[in-house]
């Protein structure tokens, strides 16, 4: 039977795609653990990748969200109370409007000047006729993962990421099903909209209605080499609860910050956990929804996450602060030699 306290890693994914991602590159599966905290509602599986013990977590079906992603975390670090950090690993849309994003690129949140890597793009105010402005910065990830970033970065530029091979040959021994779901789409799926172009019938999808009416209004791009079609991208992802889907919007927001990536969860960790986030790039923030891209993406972007833990050696792990002493401190908790009282983290 698992011990709680041999795991020192964690990772969540907010969707059934991205958790099954995960869990399908464990090298080892310890599967589920009895022993729970009574308030510890998510559901684990339990597992090693390299040298690390591993422990995957869920949202709630149908509940992102910042909120909800903090709280999973919140319970994931009271059960596996040896946590040093956790990577938040799934999908998010991509910003091509001033970098040379595709759908199926990974984007992986790095720290720059005035952030942490990520922001939470709707904490703020906008003045009248004047850029919207963020109130708040979040916290940087642990130097062991920085660390371990630039190592990977290293290693990619001297013999090639292979994250496609690695997908390749992790889908020929998965069922049918699997297969089906994370394989690559072919790049003419990869379509990116003018940004005033709004898919004109949200009941009927856009292969259905944009494909064929509407090549005016797609940018043109340059077809990528072969062993370049999957990037790697290094910088700033905006965090927020709402779901974007505003081409416009999309690039006034990225335009102020820089921004290469949007999702809905990130921002509810960074202030309270140790915690860095990779998302694969499954759309572009537009009405132009694309299902096709989602298991794909959120496995090449699980294949990353592993290949960082791999880099990192086990004693750096270890060397980490425990998560839930950040997590009590981020909270205020003052125990001053007394029973430390309940908390709960709230966004």
């Amino acid at each position: 039977m698992p011990e709680p306290e041999e795991y020192t890693i964690g990772w969540i994914s907010a969707l059934d795609t991205e958790y099954t991602a995960a869990r399908a590159l464990l090298d080892n599966d310890h599967g589920r653990i009895d022993d729970i905290d009574i308030r510890d509602t998510n559901d684990y599986t339990l597992g090693q990748m390299g040298s690390h013990k591993v422990v995957i977590a869920a949202l709630p079906h149908w509940q992102p969200g910042l909120v909800n992603a903090t709280a999973v975390a919140k319970d994931m670090a009271r059960t596996f109370s040896s946590i040093r950090f956790i990577l938040m690993v799934g999908v998010g849309g991509g910003v091509p409007t001033k970098h040379d994003i595709r759908l199926g690129d990974v984007v992986v949140s790095s720290a720059g000047y005035g952030n942490g890597g990520v922001i939470q793009y709707d904490y703020g105010h906008a003045d009248q006729n004047k850029r919207f402005r963020t109130t708040g910065h979040l916290n940087q990830p642990p130097m062991a993962l920085l660390a371990a970033i630039t190592g990977l970065k290293s290693d990619h530029m001297l013999r090639g990421h292979g994250i496609d091979h690695t997908v390749e040959k992790m889908l020929q021994n998965q069922n049918p099903t699997m297969q089906a779901t994370y394989r690559r789409p072919d790049a003419e799926n990869d379509r990116l909209y003018q940004p005033d172009f709004v898919h004109p019938d949200k009941h009927k999808s856009c292969t259905e209605m944009c494909q064929d009416s509407s090549e005016s209004k797609l940018i043109k791009r340059d077809d990528r080499e072969a062993w370049d079609r999957l990037k790697i991208h290094y910088g700033l992802i905006a965090s927020g609860n709402k779901l974007l889907k505003d081409a416009e919007m999309r690039d006034s927001l990225a335009k102020e910050q820089d921004i290469l990536c949007f999702e809905m969860e990130a921002a509810g960790l960074m202030n309270h956990v140790p915690c860095l986030v990779i998302r694969g790039i499954c759309n572009y923030c537009d009405t132009h929804t694309n299902l096709e891209w989602q298991g794909y993406a959120a496995l090449v972007a699980a294949v990353y996450a592993k290949q960082l833990l791999q880099r990192i050696p086990r004693g750096k792990v270890e060397g980490e602060r425990k998560a839930n002493e950040v997590m009590m401190e981020a909270v205020g908790i003052i125990s001053e030699g007394k029973e430390i009282l309940f908390f709960e983290l709230s966004h």
